[in-house]
């Protein structure tokens, strides 16, 4: 083994392991848990987002915003707002290409938390509420594309039937 292969060897086994899909946090959102695609073959990472309304704040511009963190659900609304980093043309898995805000946060798996950018987009319509792509997990995860969930499952609050 050269001296370059076993630094790369070393590397890849400090490196934790996620699923294709992960449960995952957007502490600076209020979102305490979103279901995420982890998406290799996706550059960008994206988060469902709808009733988009720019605003300004101390000279720079800010971005208020509703999340269903639930996929197939609406019953859940999380409001939240961040500052926009950017504008970026975003071509989706249908080929079409639009301009998307990007924003700047932090993310949290696995007890990890680190910043992304991520496009703000509505995906009501797509399988997930959000969408990790691989420049978000790039050199901190590796993808077993054949499991789901390597971070567990939330807890469900089972809900009090009404009399």
């Amino acid at each position: 083994m050269t001296r370059s292969s076993k630094s790369v060897h070393k590397r890849k086994a400090e490196l934790s392991v996620i699923g294709w899909r992960e449960w995952v946090k957007l502490p600076d959102l209020g979102i305490h848990t979103i279901k995420a695609k982890v998406d290799t073959g996706a550059r960008s990472s994206s988060l469902h987002a709808y009733d988009l309304h720019k605003f300004e704040r101390d000279a720079e511009e800010w971005i208020r915003f509703k999340v269903h963190p639930v996929q197939r659900k609406t019953h859940e609304v999380i409001e939240t707002e961040a500052r926009v980093f950017e504008y970026r043309s975003v071509r989706s898995s249908s080929g079409k290409a639009s301009m998307r805000p990007v924003i700047i946060t932090n993310v949290e798996l696995l007890g990890i938390v680190w910043e992304v950018e991520l496009t703000l987009a509505n995906r009501d319509e797509m399988g997930f509420r959000m969408l990790l792509g691989r420049e978000a997990f790039r050199q901190r995860f590796f993808v077993d594309a054949g499991v789901s969930y390597y971070g567990g499952k939330p807890l469900r609050v089972k809900r009090s039937k009404q009399k």
